[in-house]
């Protein structure tokens, strides 16, 4: 258990106010190789409910609130492209994103024959739902419906799982009134050190409610998934609001392997808060490679407790680790870059794909 000390105060003030601007970003999807236009070709903001398909001429359009996002385009049979986008894009030219054509290789047909098992969703469809969705209460009310795309590997040397998908995987989120389409580039668990990781692609769809109280319900489940989460502490430091809104910061230090929580007073002077004004892009890097993060508003969930006894029904507790002297770059929607760069542990982490709203999400609260 991390020895946090946690300072609460009553703090009365209103939500984040978010400002409704938006850019318009336009371009064209071509065959790399021909140079002839894509049509029907998928491009989306990854995160988010904003996507399109290219026309007969390869050309898109798309309007985005302001702030940044991974632009992805995929096209089937061709390496899936992304390119990081912001505001600072919408300058009137267009975007021209070449498609390079995916290559069969013997080694992949090898691989799959070898490591590929058989009834791999009956064997480890449990276990990849849980790793991968989550095990929330928002995430069991969760489901995939097209399981048949997934593919399972497991390599017993090294006592690891892999799962790929052939199509986007479609989670239904009846908790949240989302379904997603999740470009899944591979999920992967270590079991030695008991660790998942995975990457894509999702894009969200509003489902559309049955009447106004489904409504209302996924109104209020948006938003306590929203409050306290990597999205909301994101755009609370964009905007120096961490303890408006709950937030409290500790640095983790230790000493001949013992841990010491370290009260932060100026929340960012000890980030190194910098921000450009000229491209409104916050960067910072904190004086501790770990960042405790105190959520002070609500307590862990009852799911959470039951797993984690040492954790608290008074806050929520999750832990941020930085890379030695590097940064992340983050935008006005919440949207932060490199991610490579954190790594999130408690409650954060525990927190998955069936936790997850896009960066257009605006509390109504």
């Amino acid at each position: 258990m991390k020895k946090i000390i946690v300072l609460f105060a009553i703090i009365l003030s209103p939500v984040l106010v978010f400002p409704q601007s938006s850019f318009f970003l336009g371009g064209k999807v071509i065959d790399a190789a021909t140079k002839a236009p894509l049509q029907a070709a998928s491009v989306f903001a990854q995160n988010t409910t904003i996507g399109t398909a290219t026309g007969a001429d390869g050309a898109f359009r798309l309007e985005l609130p302001n702030g940044g996002y991974d632009l992805v385009v995929t096209y089937t049979g061709y390496q899936t492209e992304t390119r990081r986008i912001s505001a600072a894009d919408a300058t009137g030219k267009d975007l021209v994103i070449e498609l390079r054509q995916k290559e069969k290789e013997m080694q992949d047909v090898i691989v799959k024959n070898t490591y590929e098992v058989k009834e791999g969703w009956e064997k480890y469809g449990d276990f990849f739902l849980e790793n991968f969705i989550g095990r929330s209460e928002t995430a069991r009310q969760c489901s995939i419906r097209n399981p048949s795309v997934l593919h399972f590997f497991f390599y017993k040397r090294k006592n690891k799982l892999k799962v790929t998908a052939v199509e986007p995987v479609e989670i239904v989120n009846n908790a949240l009134g989302y379904v997603i389409r999740y470009t899944l580039d591979s999920f992967t668990h270590d079991y030695n050190a008991q660790a998942s990781l995975y990457t894509g692609y999702p894009l969200f769809e509003e489902m559309h409610p049955a009447n106004e109280v489904e409504k209302g319900r996924w109104d209020s489940s948006r938003y306590q998934a929203y409050t306290g989460s990597i999205l909301h502490f994101m755009r609370s430091l964009y905007r120096k609001r961490l303890a408006e809104e709950g937030f409290e910061i500790q640095f983790l230090n230790y000493v001949n392997d013992r841990e010491t929580a370290i009260p932060v007073k100026d929340f960012y002077g000890g980030m190194n808060y910098k921000k450009d004004d000229s491209t409104g892009i916050v960067e910072v890097m904190p004086n501790q490679k770990e960042v405790a993060v105190i959520y002070k508003k609500k307590g862990s969930s009852p799911v959470y407790l039951a797993a984690n006894q040492d954790a608290s029904d008074k806050f929520q507790l999750s832990v941020l680790s930085f890379l030695p002297k590097e940064k992340i770059y983050i935008e006005q929607n919440g949207y932060y870059f490199d991610q490579g760069v954190i790594t999130i542990n408690l409650y954060m982490g525990w927190e998955k794909a069936g936790d997850m709203l896009p960066y257009d999400f605006v509390p109504l609260r």
